[in-house]
């Protein structure tokens, strides 16, 4: 049945964008391979897993010119597994990304589902692994959920102005009685010029519950994740720095839920801060990846964490690339912090990832 509904929606698309006289891009990518993950509960796990280094997915893209400088703009991105042809989330089909906006000189307005600045702070500056493979931030950094995208949202992002720009979005908790519950709000200032690439992101959620027919109401109040992500090419390498600080409920969500360690189950910190350092070294036809990273709990727990990841990427082409990368955790005091990938929040504290990727 989805498979039908997205063939269905295909040709939608195609036909409006024919009829209206539309730019129209359809693109994607297929990333798939093999998983090795070990040192958590459930073993040494062998697996062909979908987007490992970035989330197989086919997206829609379009444009129509107003004239004036201004132009009205649509993209609906669907996830899905190459491994299983199934879609990443189960009745939806645009689960990544879907809005439609306007552009013109004073920048881009844009409403719907959509990623939040604080995380295309860290995949587009501050991790060299773009979030992506065993030795991405999302091992330690709380990438996950509503930090990576957001519904019901609506997002500025000012035009380049002297290698500065901004975006500040909004987020509405749509509960019935309250307009602060459930909301989210964010907003990133860059910078860039020549080598340099620098961003600061914020990002700021509700997590109360408003009270309704059938529904108990709870206050948990507010979370938040201050973010400062840079880069710089010295040619030879190119360096990569990531601090994010976390504070209050929810700010910094574990990726794996399912107590991976056993014994006591691990609780997300609610006060702490991570900090990444990163290379990309070219070598050869392709590049050497290779990250550290510490999370320093905050809290009476002091589930502190250490990450090591290194990986080689293989260019084929412009578009399709070979992957092998490595990832190991230290946890520490309890913590149950597991080797992610793109599309996996990992099972255990050490992982292999082989496989490849093609963009289209």
């Amino acid at each position: 049945m989805e498979v039908k509904i997205i063939a269905a929606a295909i040709l939608a698309v195609s036909s409006a964008a024919a009829q209206a006289q539309t730019g129209l891009t359809i693109y994607g990518i297929a990333d798939a391979g093999f998983v090795h993950e070990s040192g958590g509960t459930a073993g040494s796990v062998n697996k062909i897993s979908s987007g490992v280094g970035s989330a197989s997915r086919i997206g829609f893209r379009g444009t129509e010119d107003l004239g004036g400088g201004t132009s009205v703009l649509f993209l609906l991105e669907n996830g899905h597994r190459l491994d299983t042809g199934a879609v990443d989330a189960e009745g939806t089909i645009f689960n990544r990304q879907a809005y439609v906006g306007i552009k013109g000189r004073a920048g881009q307005l844009t409403i719907g589902r959509q990623h939040t600045p604080w995380h295309q702070a860290l995949v587009q500056v501050g991790d060299p692994f773009s979030t992506g493979y065993a030795g991405s931030a999302k091992n330690l950094f709380p990438d996950f959920g509503a930090n990576v995208r957001t519904s019901n949202t609506v997002l500025y992002a000012t035009p380049a102005i002297q290698g500065f720009t901004a975006e500040v979005a909004y987020s509405a908790g749509e509960q019935a009685g309250s307009t602060a519950s459930g909301r989210q709000m964010g907003a990133s200032l860059g910078y860039s010029a020549g080598p340099l690439n620098v961003r600061l992101a914020y990002n700021h959620k509700n997590a109360d519950v408003a009270a309704a027919p059938g529904v108990t109401g709870a206050t948990r109040g507010n979370g938040s994740n201050k973010l400062l992500a840079a880069n710089y090419d010295f040619k030879i390498l190119k360096a990569y720095l990531a601090l994010s600080v976390d504070q209050g409920f929810n700010s910094a969500p574990l990726g794996n839920n399912n107590n991976p360690y056993g014994g006591v189950a691990p609780t997300a910190s609610t006060g702490g801060n991570e900090i990444l350092l990163g290379a990309v070294v070219p070598a050869g036809p392709g590049k050497l990846v290779v990250t550290l990273q510490r999370k320093d709990d905050k809290t009476l727990r002091n589930q502190d964490a250490r990450s090591l990841g290194i990986g080689y990427l293989y260019q084929l082409s412009k578009r399709s690339t070979l992957y092998s990368v490595y990832g190991a955790i230290d946890n520490e005091n309890g913590a149950g912090y597991t080797v992610a990938n793109n599309s996996e929040a990992g099972s255990g504290d050490r992982a292999f990832n082989l496989g490849i990727r093609h963009t289209f």
